[in-house]
């Protein structure tokens, strides 16, 4: 039987062909540009075919290129995956930014004063994960995102969405119709421009024509401007919660359910760890005590 080709070859080959790019993969190994590519020349001379093409937008993979990284990429996940069956590392749970400071934060001590013997880690992104290339055991998710293809997938609850405000922008408004917010300063996030939208499809007031003015990058930035009193948006009645209870940001139509799910990903070969049904449990019962 030949010699397998060298494990860090293959490494830098997989990741040079998931990216498509010999200076991401060089990134997420930790290493130079030059180093990865002297790893996939090197593949390259010992298998004797042409793995990966350059072109003028991105490093291709040949069609035996394509054939090698699909196995390499269970390969590696297989090995992952069974190392954390004999040595678990801390659960991670990935969510967005604006769920992180919005709604976690304000109740992990909770979860802490449970179990305390649980180890936690968070990911901050809202994007599609890979479990065990991203070490990510859990992920809070808009149902709209596709989820990876192992995900015991549970469902947390619909996504309550209306618009808010401060009270002093509230006041300078008079008039709370409806209809009065065409000439009312509107916001919106870059995450999410079509929240209005949704609101208004809900909510039975799709003949209005509701043009956000200004746009923030996330939700959490967007909730701040308008408890500065900058104007009104749409946003998940769980991001606001804490704000609604202190009085800084007003609800004047209430909340009602949007298009969306809130759902839970979990990795299938953690799905039975005790630290993940504990995790799982926890947030599901604070998703519906706040009736999100």
């Amino acid at each position: 039987m030949a010699a397998l080709p060298s494990l860090n070859a293959l490494r830098a080959f997989e990741a040079a062909a998931r990216h498509r790019s010999m200076t991401l993969a060089a990134n997420e190994l930790f290493v130079t540009h030059g180093a990865v590519s002297r790893q996939v020349k090197a593949l390259e001379e010992t298998l004797g075919v042409k793995l990966l093409v350059k072109n003028a937008r991105a490093t291709e993979p040949t069609p035996e290129g394509s054939r090698l990284a699909e196995g390499l990429a269970s390969a590696f996940k297989l090995i992952q995956e069974s190392v954390e069956r004999v040595r678990p590392e801390p659960l991670t749970l990935s969510c967005s930014s604006s769920i992180m400071m919005g709604w976690i934060i304000p109740r992990i001590s909770n979860f802490h004063d449970k179990h305390p013997q649980i180890e936690l880690q968070f990911n901050m992104n809202y994007n599609r994960v890979d479990f065990a290339r991203d070490k990510i055991g859990m992920a809070i998710r808009s149902s709209i995102i596709d989820p990876p293809q192992d995900a015991v997938i549970r469902q947390l609850g619909v996504e309550n969405i209306g618009p808010v405000c401060a009270p002093e922008y509230l006041e300078h408004l008079r008039d709370v119709s409806p209809q009065k917010l065409e000439g009312a300063s509107l916001l919106a996030t870059r995450t999410r421009p079509e929240a209005w939208l949704d609101w208004q499809t809900v909510f039975g007031l799709g003949h209005l024509s509701l043009q956000p003015r200004t746009s923030f990058d996330h939700f959490y930035l967007l909730i701040q401007a308008a408890a500065c009193g900058l104007g009104m948006a749409v946003v998940p009645k769980m991001l606001v919660m804490e704000q609604l209870s202190s009085g800084r940001l007003v609800a004047p139509f209430g909340f009602t359910p949007g298009p969306r799910r809130i759902v839970l990903w979990v990795a299938k070969h953690l799905a039975s760890r005790p630290d993940a049904v504990a995790l799982e449990r926890w947030l599901t019962d604070e998703m519906y005590a706040s009736s999100i």
